[in-house]
């Protein structure tokens, strides 16, 4: 069963919101479909699922739903920028058995989902809008009717895997360590921009369209959703 979540649900969200509006940047309401009222990610919309056997298996999939509420005056387009903030620095341990990745680990953001260029009309990327199930060599279409794609980061981390390397374009869905004992959570943010395009072209990275994005945002909101693959993480 899918969940509406609102950012103002959860006491990490209210933070954002009064940290943004101490700076003057108004504030968007988000709310997601796909994020259950624990919090947490279902397995619909993830790149892995738990299994029985080997720990974890490939997922749906299937992209959240984001909505959000109408951007100040003068706004032109939008921008979504997904990432999980919770990868280890360190991979020399992911995925293997009697090993845990400490929870003290140093971490780095990992981008799962890039789109920008959104039109200014548009107030909603229903689930299921942007990835329906996974594509074994990536998403390669950049311009979509709702917006713009950018490249994910899975792009990067199968260059060297002959059977899996791609573009990997738009949502791919969350796939942390199985061993990895802290729970990761992925920031959706939705930027109100007062330009109706960044003018980037190409496989714009999750960073590239941050940079860009930052001298253009009127407003931003921001939802949250948690997920682990280790039965072992504390919840």
């Amino acid at each position: 069963m899918r969940h509406i979540v609102t950012i103002l649900a959860i006491a990490s969200i209210v933070a954002f919101v009064t940290d943004a509006l101490a700076q003057n940047t108004p504030a968007l309401t988000v709310t997601a479909e796909g994020i259950g009222s624990d919090g947490y990610i279902e397995p619909e919309f993830a790149f892995c699922i738990p299994a029985a056997t080997l720990h974890v298996k490939p997922g749906p999939d299937k992209s959240i739903g984001l909505y959000w509420s109408e951007g100040p005056e003068g706004t032109k387009s939008y921008a979504i920028i997904g990432v999980d903030t919770d990868v280890p620095t360190v991979f020399d341990d992911a995925g293997k058995e009697g090993k845990t990745l400490p929870a003290t680990m140093p971490r780095r953001n990992f981008y799962h989902w890039v789109l920008f260029d959104i039109p200014v009309g548009t107030h909603q990327i229903p689930a299921y809008t942007d990835s329906q199930a996974i594509v074994q060599h990536g998403k390669s279409v950049l311009k979509t009717p709702y917006g713009i794609r950018g490249v994910n980061d899975y792009a990067p981390y199968f260059a060297s895997d002959p059977n899996r390397k791609g573009v990997y374009a738009g949502y791919d869905g969350p796939c942390p360590p199985w061993n990895d004992a802290l729970i990761h959570h992925y920031h959706f943010k939705v930027y109100a921009l007062d330009v109706k395009s960044l003018k980037l072209s190409g496989e714009v990275t999750g960073s590239k369209a941050e940079a860009a994005i930052q001298s253009h945002v009127l407003a931003v909101g921001e939802v949250i959703g948690k997920y682990t693959l280790n039965p072992k993480a504390a919840k």
